[in-house]
């Protein structure tokens, strides 16, 4: 290769190099072009002596003016004056002038274009404080969503900052489908990767007020959110305050790990055995999943701390009759532990909190009552139960079962059975697995069409005390699993009004919309796994401490929430106040949360019928089929 062809290739080296650097570089470079141009052009006209007028030559500030203004401003050669030499050079500069105008015109153009693409792609650094950062997309992200605006709407101005491997304009656009009008609080999209250090660093976390991590729907999603994790917490740029973490853990043998990783800056939520607990529970109370959802979304009464000095002293007893418009769950000591219902004799000591369900923080204050109008002659001892053995049938399969049988066998009296049928044959093994575990119960298969009514009416459903209906969301995609439990809750009902039995039945579904559609057949209850986990990350991403409360609440062992016959606490006939329903509650160790009236646990639109929290003055009038929401242990 010669020198000249090597001197060429190394200049077009450099000025790919250049026009490499970005727009305004480009720009930059223009100008300077334009201005040496217009220089050597006005030293030019200077040198050649033409005339503007006859006998009047041009200087050199002159000669500089009408080369820039010919090169800005095509327009200007028509005003020109002097001779055609003049007219022909000035004509040459504006020539080059509009090569070099549009080239500029060009630049600035496209470099408007790409500014618009980038932030159309959503990689800009957010400039916000106190936000709740969102990191990941699923299906949770929008009961998520509208919790927060919930949750915001006492603040001025409310920050959601959602980070995911997505679309800005798509997540933009899907939000304001599902979600709706958010109100006083602004939700900001940003395009990246959740286990990227750097593109974590585009949401800042460091100024966050908290920091929610979801699951991405797919097998990976544990070691994704320990990675996402790891992240946040090993940045080298981490702020020294901790962080409050809240992520979705699936499988219990990655808890440990990522419990490890984020130590005290991270409240871990076992999926699979949060929804197989309450599953459980609810199963074999009906409404109990309304009281759960009261508890856990922000439209109504939520559970809030408070401390309250005026209390030290006074016992848990009668700190429950303290309140008249909030129901008190439990304590939170000086040391951070939380206990749920409590014995009635612990002392409440300074730097401990009442946990209470109240409509907001500031109603959270005790009334200053003293004579609560208590009707002793109205209060009932608890009868003496027996307890028989129970035939529990589960429809359907998925990887929760297991800790659903798990769960079976701590509430269960001994010599119960559990019946599983399914359309696969996923659970042999498991079963096989599980017997040898197991303490009262013991465990029966069958497979079968679950959605086939000859098959169901052969499994004689109303002679089982409690019916669980499962997804089989391992098989197939949501809306076809909803679709299965839906069919085959048709039929169970329709055998059920056919034989006007009440069933104590409980229904998973994905898909919130899905719900709304079982609605309508007046079902008792549905765990809607998404959403209970949606609404739970949200309370624990306001208040950490709450998941002690919920921890509690879900543990076979300890106080958890029943629903119970009114006719056990006080006499039926006459209006009563929640005071004295209260008082026969506080006998038997139990804290009353509220009642249910059985005429309006059809209606959704009446909470099924539940009431969390009544106003304790109020008078109540109850039926002999109405019941009494406790803590209780038992």
């Amino acid at each position: 290769m010669n020198n000249s062809s090597s001197l060429i290739a190394k200049l077009k080296y450099q000025f790919d190099n250049y026009v490499s650097k970005g727009t305004m570089t480009l720009i930059g470079g223009l100008g300077i072009l334009t201005l040496i141009l217009v220089v050597i052009l006005a030293v030019i006209l200077v040198m050649t002596g033409f005339e503007v007028e006859a006998g009047q030559s041009i200087g050199y500030p002159e000669s500089l003016w009408q080369n820039m203004i010919h090169m800005l401003d095509p327009g200007t050669l028509g005003n020109t004056t002097g001779g055609w030499a003049l007219r022909v050079y000035l004509l040459a500069v504006t020539l080059v002038g509009v090569v070099v105008l549009s080239t500029l015109i060009g630049l600035v153009s496209n470099g408007i274009l790409t500014k618009l693409e980038d932030l159309r792609k959503g990689r800009s650094f957010v400039i916000e404080k106190d936000h709740t950062l969102i990191l990941g997309w699923s299906s949770k992200i929008f009961t998520i969503i509208s919790e927060l605006v919930e949750a915001n709407e006492n603040l001025k101005e409310g920050v959601i900052v959602i980070l995911a491997e997505r679309d800005k304009v798509e997540m933009e656009d899907e939000i304001r489908l599902k979600v709706g009008d958010t109100a006083n609080t602004r939700v900001i999209c940003r395009t990246g990767s959740p286990i990227d250090i750097d593109d974590i660093y585009i949401a800042n976390p460091f100024q966050s007020k908290s920091i929610i991590v979801l699951d991405k729907d797919n097998e990976n999603s544990d070691s994704q959110i320990i990675k996402t994790i790891v992240a946040i917490v090993t940045n080298p740029k981490r702020r020294k305050e901790p962080y409050h973490i809240t992520a979705e853990i699936q499988d219990s043998k990655n808890y440990e790990v990522a419990k490890m990783v984020g130590q005290d800056e991270v409240e871990l939520i076992l999926s699979d055995d949060f929804i197989s607990r309450i599953m459980v529970q609810t199963s074999r109370q009906s409404g109990l999943s309304v009281v759960y959802i009261e508890l856990m979304d922000y439209d109504g009464d939520e559970i809030y701390f408070m401390e309250e000095p005026s209390l030290v002293g006074r016992t848990f007893r009668e700190i429950i009759f303290a309140y008249e418009d909030s129901a008190i769950m439990g304590l939170q000591f000086a040391d951070g532990t939380v206990a749920i219902n409590p014995p009635m004799d612990t002392v409440f000591n300074e730097g401990d909190q009442v946990i209470g369900i109240t409509e907001d923080d500031d109603t959270l204050v005790p009334s200053g009552l003293t004579d609560y109008l208590i009707e002793s002659d109205r209060l009932l001892e608890r009868p003496e139960e027996e307890t028989t053995e129970e035939q529990i049938l589960i429809i359907g399969w998925n990887d929760r079962a297991k800790n659903i049988i798990r769960e079976l066998d701590h509430y269960a009296p001994f010599g119960s059975t559990v019946k599983v049928v399914s359309k696969f044959e996923d659970p042999v093994t498991v079963i096989q697995r599980l017997i040898p575990t197991l303490k009262k119960l013991s465990v029966e298969f069958k497979r079968a069409e679950t959605t086939d009514r000859e098959t169901l009416e052969k499994l004689e459903i109303p002679n089982f005390d409690y019916i669980i209906l499962l997804c089989y969301e391992q098989h197939f995609p949501v809306q076809e699993a909803d679709a299965q439990t839906l069919i085959t809750l048709l039929h169970i009902r329709s055998i059920a009004e056919r034989t006007e039995k009440h069933l104590n039945l409980v229904s998973e579904m994905i898909d919130m919309k899905n719900r709304l559609l079982a609605d309508i057949t007046s079902a008792d209850d549905f765990i809607v796994s998404d959403k209970l986990l949606s609404l739970l990350m949200t309370q624990v991403s306001e208040n950490k401490f709450l998941m002690r409360v919920f921890e509690d609440l879900f543990d076979a062992d300890g106080s958890e929430i029943y629903i119970k016959p009114a006719t056990e606490y006080v006499a039926i006939g006459e209006p009563v106040n929640f005071y004295t329903i209260l008082e026969s509650a506080a006998r038997k160790n139990e804290v009353a949360l509220g009642y249910r009236v059985l005429a309006k646990s059809k209606d959704p639109n009446q909470a099924y019928g539940v009431v969390v929290n009544p106003k304790k003055s109020e008078m109540i009038e109850l039926t002999e089929r109405d019941e009494i929401i406790v803590l209780s242990e038992d």
